[in-house]
């Protein structure tokens, strides 16, 4: 018999969870989609080509890639960022521009699976291309705060930097940067050191000040940007970086960032013949899922059915469809079982209320405090849950 198991990296989400995660998509799709971006949805699979290179060495080492059946070299989603280059390059006479979109959709990497590293998970971005604007730019940090606003989030802050101050840096010496977080300015510098740089490099990074570029985006947002904070020796690692690069920190959260993004001209340049200016976010989604278990951030009502209306007569089917008529969720129990098997039911669910049967009567039971409610009809009944 086949063992019934989840491959290493990849995972289930049972009801409660992917209520969780409902909730969450939800809300960010509203924010999205009050400032006008729209949302666009890419194959599985891409060319090989149209990934490779676009992620660095570490990128390229991380992808799954295989043979498919009509002998193509294919590769699976592993960002958002360059399929949604793909599709501006490939569609470019049918998009107006600026193209505002936000997608949400698994991505595939062959992590070292460990706490926080799956090998399938979801990403949530967020982007604006076809415009060089300081405006676009700003959009985006305001749409991410709002969006962590509306979560219920309170104390987090956003360490941003312009690419610009890496001007004329060797690779080499960004790569370790981006791992300061990780490892500290004690190890850092040795890194450095190692690598044949100066060991002033570190200092010399920490003291650079705000570009113009960066300072113009702070004036465009127009909201409180206190929670703002400029951090020159951010990098964010990924080789597609021009201008604006900025993360997403929770106090108290020893995870790390819970997203990051930027301004990336020159990606989408490399499907097409021109210069397309970019801009974008992407949360780290199960990170962000996380923070907010701890922090209670969660409702205690994350929908689905508050009643369960019981097989004990032959009006049971009729009732509920009366109640889903009125959109009141319910559930009706379709095996015909003792009742006190349907109330456990109830209660391993999670189901605040049972609809019970007593003659003509309709009764209403609360689960957790056990009191009880006769109404003589479904009108006087549907009158009470209106009132919820």
């Amino acid at each position: 018999m086949v063992k019934p198991q989840t491959l290493k990296g990849f995972r289930d989400f049972l009801p409660k969870e992917a209520r969780k995660r409902q909730y969450v998509l939800d809300t960010l799709k509203k924010v999205f989609e009050s400032y006008g971006f729209e949302p666009l949805e890419t194959p599985v699979l891409e060319y090989e080509e149209v990934l490779l290179g676009k992620y660095g060495d570490e990128g390229d080492k991380l992808m799954y890639r295989f043979t498919d059946n009509g002998d193509r070299k294919v590769a699976m989603r592993y960002d958002q960022t360059v399929p949604l280059a793909r599709v501006v390059a490939q569609y470019q006479n049918d998009l107006p521009l600026p193209f505002k979109r936000y997608q949400i959709q698994n991505v595939w990497r062959a992590e070292n699976t460990q706490k926080g590293r799956y090998r399938e998970f979801l990403q949530v971005d967020v982007d604006t291309v076809g415009s060089s604007s300081p405006i676009a730019d700003s959009e985006i940090i305001g749409l991410v705060i709002k969006s962590l606003e509306k979560l219920g989030f309170k104390t987090f802050k956003i360490l941003a930097n312009d690419r610009s101050v890496f001007e004329g840096l060797d690779k080499k010496a960004i790569v370790i940067l981006d791992k300061l977080d990780k490892i500290g300015p004690d190890e850092t510098k040795k890194q450095l050191i190692d690598a044949g740089f100066s060991e002033n490099l570190l200092e010399e990074i920490k003291n650079k000040k705000p570009t113009q570029n960066y300072t113009e985006i702070l004036e465009y947002l127009r909201i409180d940007n206190s929670k703002i904070i400029f951090e020159s020796t951010l990098a964010r690692g990924l080789d597609y970086y021009t201008g604006l690069i900025f993360e997403v920190q929770i106090e108290g959260y020893a995870g790390g960032s819970i997203g990051g993004g930027g301004r990336y001209d020159g990606l989408i340049g490399m499907f097409t013949n021109q210069q397309i200016p970019a801009v974008g976010f992407s949360f780290g989604f199960d990170r962000l899922i996380e923070v907010m278990e701890n922090q209670d951030l969660f409702p205690k009502d994350l929908g689905g059915a508050r009643i369960l209306v019981t097989n004990t007569s032959n009006r049971s089917a009729q009732i509920a469809n009366e109640l889903r008529n009125r959109n009141i969720d319910v559930e009706l129990y379709v095996d015909e079982k003792e009742v006190d098997k349907q109330l456990r039911y109830a209660d391993k669910k999670g189901i605040p209320y049972i609809l019970l049967f007593e003659g003509d009567n309709l009764v209403l039971k609360n689960m957790k405090t056990g009191k009880q409610k006769q109404f003589d009809n479904v009108e006087e009944l549907i009158d009470e849950l209106t009132t919820w």
